[in-house]
């Protein structure tokens, strides 16, 4: 099902000032800043080998993790999957008891369809599952 880590997810209240911390503390640079105000979330990307460190802060209350932030303060929120079909992932995550959050895939960033799988199906993971459309 999964063919390569496509990312892993940090929420943060401070995008600029975990940008700032992560490039003087790990050397990352080149950090793509993309707005996404239907989430009520701003996001900030870079990559690492073939992976995404993907920061996320929310915008206002209306953000789905501001919950998750506010009850754990920053820290690592999910990781994300690629999948070559995401509608037959679900399907086959769905047929062996996990879960789903998004029974329907929608929109991602980068030109991607995603989904996510309860954490408390996918043993305390939030669980994303993404499909590039390039």
């Amino acid at each position: 099902m999964f063919t390569d880590v496509d990312h892993i997810g940090f929420v943060v209240h401070d995008i600029e000032a975990a940008v700032a911390f992560y490039s003087r503390t790990f050397d990352l640079a080149d950090w793509e800043r993309i707005a996404m105000p239907e989430r009520h979330m701003l996001a900030a990307v870079a990559r690492v080998g073939d992976t995404l460190l993907e920061l996320i802060a929310p915008t206002s209350d209306a953000a789905s993790f501001t919950k998750y932030l506010n009850e754990r303060g920053p820290s690592m929120h999910h990781i994300a999957y690629r999948v070559d079909d995401i509608a037959a992932a679900l399907d086959a995550a769905k047929a062996r008891g996990v879960q789903l959050i998004d029974e329907v895939p929608y929109v991602g960033m980068h030109n991607t369809l995603v989904a996510f799988l309860h954490p408390k199906s996918t043993l305390g993971v939030l669980i994303e599952l993404v499909q590039h459309c390039d």
